[in-house]
């Protein structure tokens, strides 16, 4: 039986494929056909909602019913996601300023909209499902 963590984690690596199939169809496809802002507007909406999905999804196999528990989570993810952003950025050789700046809103870009949706999911997951008052 797996653990609570190992299921989590679990989890989170499905939402970090569909992430990395989300920013394919961002640079491969929304930017040149809409536009920067645009395109990273809509990726970012696009990824927040397979966030959702996702976890709605999985929350039953997962069980954890209290509003601690979800919310710790949903902090479990945030933290994964910043790992894997910062390491991934540094072993691409890239600058701190160029990794941070994805953490602004510039140019249309909403990633701390998606991270802030990814610390909430759990919580928010468990509010559609009727888990929570």
């Amino acid at each position: 039986m797996m653990t609570s963590i190992a299921k989590a984690l679990a989890i989170w690596l499905v939402i970090l494929i569909c992430a990395v199939a989300n920013g394919a169809l961002r640079e491969g496809v929304l930017i040149p056909h809409l536009g920067k802002a645009p395109g990273l507007i809509l990726s970012g909406v696009l990824l927040s909602a397979l966030i959702l999905v996702i976890t709605y999804l999985a929350l039953p196999w997962l069980v954890a019913p209290r509003p601690a528990q979800l919310i710790g989570l949903g902090v479990f993810w945030l933290a994964l996601t910043l790992v894997f952003e910062l390491s991934l950025g540094r072993f691409q050789s890239k600058s701190w300023t160029t990794i941070l700046e994805a953490y602004t809103f510039k140019d249309g870009n909403i990633w701390p909209v998606v991270l802030l949706v990814t610390t909430a999911a759990p919580y928010i997951a468990a509010r559609l499902r009727g888990l929570l008052a």
